[in-house]
């Protein structure tokens, strides 16, 4: 009933910049946070940043002062801004978002909800 959708992945060269942009749809009650993970080949996954419903935001150490994460609440979308891109950031992004849904004409329990996945890739 839910659908999230990934998109502005690609290539970039050191230093450069990508826009992400992830939107939520389908029978939404309300989305109480969403965020943004990484993984590259190898590696465990990681929280990039999130940001809840009252805009509160978090990054992960190795991104702070380098990207940015936004939403649009009306749209149902979530952004991540990424400057000074490093080779290390190269990876599988996917965004998640906590949902509640309409479900059985009810209002469902939040539920984590994933994207497909974009990929992006930084060249030194």
């Amino acid at each position: 009933q839910v659908q999230l959708v990934e998109s502005g992945g690609g290539l970039a060269q050191a230093g450069g910049s990508l826009r992400l942009s992830c939107a939520a749809s389908g029978s939404i009650f309300s989305i109480n946070a969403m965020g943004w993970y990484r993984q590259a080949p190898g590696k465990q996954r990681e929280l990039v940043a999130s940001v809840a419903s009252g805009g509160r935001t978090n990054y992960a150490d190795s991104v702070k002062g380098r990207f940015t994460i936004s939403r649009d609440s009306a749209e149902n979308t979530v952004y991540l801004q990424m400057n000074s891109l490093k080779a290390e950031d190269t990876a599988v992004y996917r965004c998640n978002a906590a949902i509640r849904s309409w479900r059985n004409g009810e209002v469902s329990q939040e539920y984590g909800y994933w994207g497909q996945g974009t990929q992006v890739t930084v060249s030194s």
